[in-house]
């Protein structure tokens, strides 16, 4: 799958992925797997629980090596990384769980990427005396306080509600646009994928691979009800057809 113009920021192939669980089976999770961004853009990757969305991830960010095929990026290229969980540090505060990430970091620069995402007042907090929408801003804070080139969020807005979860939505693509980072976002939420990307990749089958991808044409700004529900309704067939 190759998206087109731009730059590539990331071009990964994988020609197999299998681990060994706890009955002794090898099972393979991704076979055949190939995947490009290109630079600038958010594309998300939408597909149910268990089809190896996390095992990708880990691959990507180099923290799984097991695995047969390649990952290529630039020399220059910064990751952060926003986890299912927020991950902080409890014995440390908000300011504190940031600089770990970016010691070197200017007080005025985490100041700023503090109050973009609404923790401005938190920063001498402790992770225990944050809400759970507090602790992922956090999250997200802690991703752009090391300046990527390439943002990897993982279901960063699971377990809010919808509200809270479309509002912090809204402000990460905000600063994603306005600092032009590649974003690859991790969901099983189609609404979500139709509201914040560019481009959205379908992974199904076993072992996962990418069964279809589309270009979003209408500008996030200006996408109406009725045109996203359309383009649900497109990409909700073709995954109930795979999953048949």
């Amino acid at each position: 799958m190759s998206l087109a113009g731009g730059q590539r920021q990331l071009d990964i192939k994988i020609t197999r992925k299998a681990f060994r669980t706890a009955s002794g089976e090898l099972r393979e999770v991704l076979r055949d797997f190939s995947l490009v961004l290109d630079a600038g853009k958010i594309h998300a990757l939408v597909g149910p629980s268990g089809y190896g969305k996390t095992t990708l991830l880990r691959i990507i960010i180099g923290l799984d090596r097991d695995f047969e095929g390649q990952v290529s990026l630039p020399p220059d290229t910064k990751i952060g990384m926003v986890f299912q969980e927020p991950r902080l540090l409890p014995w440390r505060n908000v300011r504190d769980n940031l600089r770990l990430v970016a010691p070197e970091a200017a007080e005025a620069d985490l100041s700023r990427i503090a109050a973009d995402l609404g923790i401005g007042e938190h920063l001498n907090y402790f992770p225990g005396e944050l809400s759970l929408g507090l602790a992922r801003r956090v999250a997200l804070a802690r991703a752009f306080a090391v300046e990527p080139n390439l943002l990897v969020l993982d279901e960063p807005f699971v377990s809010l509600d919808r509200p809270l979860a479309m509002r912090l939505g809204d402000e990460l693509v905000t600063l994603v646009e306005r600092k032009k980072l590649t974003t690859l976002l991790v969901t099983h939420d189609l609404d979500e994928a139709i509201r914040l990307a560019d481009h959205i990749m379908l992974l199904g089958g076993r072992p996962a691979k990418i069964i279809a991808d589309f270009n979003i044409s209408c500008p996030r700004a200006t996408m109406t009800a009725e045109h996203a529900a359309e383009l649900k309704a497109e990409i909700g067939a073709i995954m109930a057809g795979a999953s048949a």
